[in-house]
């Protein structure tokens, strides 16, 4: 959908809706725009072709094809063209309830996603820009209706764009995750798990807490107690002995670990889990 336009509506009789478009448009070379106090307006922008660069709150966000971006009002950001031609459409809105129902939604804060099917929020987009143009008496409540069917389609978007990328680190944690379940014993440096996920050690930790909500070693502490428990419940071997069998070196600190999993020592998970 190649544009070039922007359509600024303005009727004060429509303030009282629960969402107003108050701009569309679009440009095959978006230029660059910086707004150190943000806009006034909440905005919805798409990058057609093409790639760009978003900079917000000191962090830096690289735009493809097929982004989509939510930019809250007031938010102050930046954002310009990598490549020649940058095809970003966009539309600006507000409401009587819209700060309250965005919040509901959980859209606070600047939120991108990427979408592999975009013919749904482009039809959206279509409409309403059609509608401005065409539709002089009832194009603000048209729109109105169409601006929180667009914001369902974004939130729609995120929420499978979010689950795609945990899905991927996922997969990119696999042999890490693996390696460690098996090799629980062991003292697994690091830098080992991160050349079995293909990243750098501190891309790899990163990555691990962000997935896992945790850090490796917590993972890893965690998996030697569940097997600690196994062990202790089958009432063979000595503590000392499951401490060591469990990858932990110092019986005392496998005491005090164990108690801070379970709330309970080991003997006494023992004399809890025994007949």
């Amino acid at each position: 959908m190649n544009i070039e336009e922007s359509i600024y509506p303005y009727n004060p009789e429509l303030s009282r809706l629960p969402f107003l478009l108050t701009g569309i448009g679009g440009s095959r070379y978006q230029d660059s725009v910086t707004r150190p106090e943000g806009y006034q307006w909440h905005q919805i922008l798409f990058c057609a072709d093409g790639e760009g660069i978003l900079e917000y709150d000191g962090r830096t966000v690289e735009l493809h094809k097929n982004t989509f971006v939510y930019l809250p009002a007031s938010e102050p950001h930046e954002y310009y063209p990598v490549t020649k031609q940058w095809e970003v459409n966009w539309i600006t809105f507000d409401g009587n309830n819209c700060a309250e129902i965005l919040a509901s939604l959980g859209m606070s804060g600047v939120i991108t996603a990427e979408a592999e099917d975009t013919a749904y929020m482009e039809e959206l987009f279509g409409k309403m820009l059609t509608s401005q143009k065409t539709d002089i008496l009832y194009s603000g409540y048209t729109c109105s209706g169409l601006v929180y069917d667009y914001i369902i389609g974004f939130r729609r978007l995120f929420a499978a764009d979010a689950d795609n990328r945990k899905s991927r680190r996922m997969s990119l944690l696999l042999p890490a995750l693996k390696y460690m379940y098996d090799n629980y014993r062991e003292d697994i440096p690091m830098t080992f798990l991160a050349q079995l996920t293909g990243v750098t050690h501190q891309h790899f930790c990163r990555l691990f807490r962000s997935t896992m909500k945790m850090r490796p070693n917590d993972y890893l502490t965690g998996r030697r107690i569940e097997e600690a428990k196994r062990m202790l419940r089958e009432n063979r071997l000595t503590v000392t002995e499951i401490s060591e069998a469990c990858g932990f070196r110092d019986p005392g600190y496998f005491s005090t670990t164990f108690r801070k999993c379970t709330g309970v020592s080991p003997v006494l998970f023992r004399k809890q889990h025994i007949d």
